[in-house]
């Protein structure tokens, strides 16, 4: 299974800024240094092109974030201070799920350790979110003429409302988010299916919702690919989560999605979206689960799968 790392485009942020950077790298040795992903398969995508990024996004926006030209106001929708780097990190971030999306059309599974920016729109970034890599990818695979339709499976703890505001009009994207609905964003966008839970949900009804939520997406959806983003932040001691799950209980949620993508006969890539535990440590284990779970489920499938 080929996994992808963009996190050799190093991004400063401020002293004391509360979005854990550092969970990539860890995340990448974690990967190496348990043998997970053979090295030759940990590879370093190319960054996502200019008409890549324009199949979901507004072009004068694409231009301004190029050029530092960002207002004070959407940096601070953004989260992250701009930086030439962080431009450069951004791209190779949306070019490892497009690759991810080309190894899994041939492979069945593959993993980009970084993505899942859900709260991108069309003409602005959100929430450490400035292009949107599940929908550029899926464009770029309709595109290219491998599929026809996709599926984003949305774990993040937090909607999808980027998502689900550039898919809105597009029926060739079915968008599912299952979320903390009293969390960031407050004003929910409208996905193909939602699911809001209730703070503090725990791994029992989290897991019956999820289970039922992909299933009716997988059905509705008739994807020929689907995205996973497989947030870290359901976690219960997450600090911007609210949900209640245990770390076996997001192994659980993982397994769901690859058991019922498989039983479907739908490739499927995963990306890691949000994680911000109190402890980076725990953020880490998680994704680093997830890559695990998602291994296994690859070598249950037959080799050679056809490329698409």
């Amino acid at each position: 299974m080929k996994a992808f790392t963009c996190d050799h485009y190093a991004v400063a942020l401020p002293s004391g800024h509360r979005f854990p950077m550092e969970k990539y790298r860890l995340l990448r040795e974690a990967v190496k240094g348990s043998g997970l992903v053979p090295p030759e398969d940990l590879i370093a995508p190319k960054p996502a092109t200019d008409a890549e990024i324009l199949r979901a996004h507004d072009r004068a926006y694409l231009e301004r974030v190029k050029a530092g030209q960002l207002t004070d106001k959407e940096v601070r929708r953004v989260g992250f201070p701009w930086s030439l780097e962080l431009v450069r990190r951004t791209r190779c971030s949306v070019g490892g799920t497009i690759a991810a999306c080309r190894a899994a059309l041939r492979d069945g599974l593959a993993v980009n350790l970084a993505g899942g920016t859900h709260h991108a729109f069309r003409d602005h970034g959100q929430g450490y979110c400035i292009f949107n890599d599940s929908v550029i990818a899926i464009r770029t695979m309709q595109a290219e003429g491998r599929i026809a339709r996709g599926v984003i499976l949305d774990g993040d703890v937090h909607q999808g409302n980027g998502t689900a505001s550039l898919a809105a009009d597009d029926a060739t994207i079915f968008t599912l988010s299952i979320h903390s609905e009293r969390n960031f964003p407050l004003r929910k966008e409208q996905s193909d299916l939602d699911i809001g839970l209730e703070d503090g949900t725990g791994d029992v009804a989290y897991l019956d919702a999820w289970g039922e939520g992909v299933r009716r997406a997988l059905q509705l959806s008739r994807a020929d690919l689907a995205i996973y983003i497989a947030g870290a932040d359901p976690y219960k001691d997450d600090r911007l989560g609210r949900l209640a799950l245990s770390i076996s209980g997001l192994a659980e949620r993982d397994r769901l999605v690859f058991e019922l993508c498989e039983r479907a006969n739908i490739p499927v890539v995963t990306v890691m979206g949000g994680g911000y535990a109190r402890r980076v440590e725990d953020t880490v284990r998680i994704h680093t689960q997830t890559v695990r779970l998602a291994v296994e489920a690859a070598a249950r499938l037959s080799p050679g799968r056809p490329d698409r």
